[in-house]
């Protein structure tokens, strides 16, 4: 068991420089590398069996689908009035 824990597997991703640079500084600011980081993230996921967190889409929360359906329903009227005009 010792020999396949000292056995490592090379994972190559690709990220956006910017946000590479901010993750190494809050994982350096923590104490972790980001392949520390990165190994955290993987035991934790098959620990949670899935992601250790909500994966979520923004656009769909109750706030902004609220302001799309006020929209909607402006455009219906306004819709509506012009076509009694017609």
């Amino acid at each position: 068991m010792q020999y396949a824990q000292k056995q490592q597997a090379t994972v190559s991703v690709e990220v956006n420089p910017t946000d590479k640079q901010l993750a190494s500084e809050l994982f350096d600011h923590l104490g972790l590398s980001p392949s520390t980081a990165i190994n955290i993230f993987i035991k934790k996921s098959i620990a949670e069996g899935g992601m250790p967190f909500e994966v979520k889409d923004p656009f769909y929360n109750t706030a902004n689908q609220a302001e799309l359906q006020r929209r909607f329903n402006k455009l219906n009227r306004n819709q509506t009035q012009d076509n009694k005009l017609d």
